[in-house]
């Protein structure tokens, strides 16, 4: 057995957490922040058979897009030069991040 800890986008916690439900995986879902954007990622528990793993990842791949967005690059005050705009640019978020564990006991009480 194993335990993926799954961190995805806010954006694509409803749909996976759908599809997830629909083909049986147990998953609880656990509210995280990002570190670079500082916005809401989720974080879900989810644990599945060995057998079953590769599936797992199959649907969270479908749902888990990269895709970029628009940021404005901070530049502190003392730093900036007079004349110098600072346009946004584009940073790629999304996708997901997986930690595959393995579990030596389950026990559901």
């Amino acid at each position: 057995m194993k335990l993926v800890l799954a961190v995805i986008q806010d954006a694509d916690a409803s749909a996976l957490m759908r599809a997830l439900s629909q083909h049986s995986f147990d998953v609880t879902k656990l509210a995280s922040t990002g570190g670079f954007l500082r916005e809401g990622n989720t974080t879900l528990m989810i644990g599945v058979d060995d057998e079953r793993l590769p599936d797992l990842k199959k649907h969270i791949q479908n749902i888990c897009h990269a895709r970029t967005r628009l940021m404005s690059p901070s530049v502190p005050i003392s730093e900036q030069n007079e004349g110098l705009v600072s346009e946004p640019v584009e940073v790629p978020v999304g996708g997901a991040v997986l930690f595959v564990l393995d579990v030596q006991e389950f026990i559901k009480v």
